[in-house]
């Protein structure tokens, strides 16, 4: 039977303390941390707004709330990234690309969500489209690459 040995669960200290590692590592939370920030102040505004139909549908109370809990899914997962663990990395890197084309598909369909609401989702878009770049970067795959 060929079976491969287990990767390592975590990177060295020199690697994660890398200047470019830190970079990554740091921009990646700055930008998840404004994804989640976002999605709880829209989920905010959704109760706010809750008596306005033109403002608030169903879907901007469903996808509010899924999107509130996965960006707090991808703050623990950056978060697993930073000290240095590769599930947790390979989970980004999945979990960010597909929210990407989830949220592109999203904002395109039109009249499933309100207009504020799109453009809220863009700009959260635009977030994760930074930690996709990042995450997918040579330096991070490098470091993370099973040796």
């Amino acid at each position: 039977m060929n079976t491969r040995p287990a990767a390592p669960a975590t990177i060295s200290d020199d690697a994660l303390n890398h200047p470019r590692s830190r970079t990554a590592f740091r921009t990646m939370k700055l930008a998840v941390s404004g994804y989640v920030a976002l999605s709880v102040l829209t989920l905010v505004a959704v109760y706010l707004l809750r008596h306005n139909p033109g403002l608030v549908n169903d879907t901007a109370w469903v996808r509010g709330g899924i999107v509130a809990l996965t960006s707090l899914l991808m703050l623990s997962f950056v978060a697993g990234t930073t000290r240095g663990r590769r599930r947790a990395y390979l989970r980004l890197r999945i979990a960010s690309g597909v929210m990407v084309v989830s949220i592109a598909a999203l904002v395109v369909l039109p009249g499933l969500l309100p207009a504020w609401m799109r453009i809220e989702q863009s700009v959260c878009g635009l977030l994760l489209a930074g930690v996709v770049v990042i995450a997918n970067g040579k330096h991070l795959r490098s470091l993370f690459a099973t040796r």
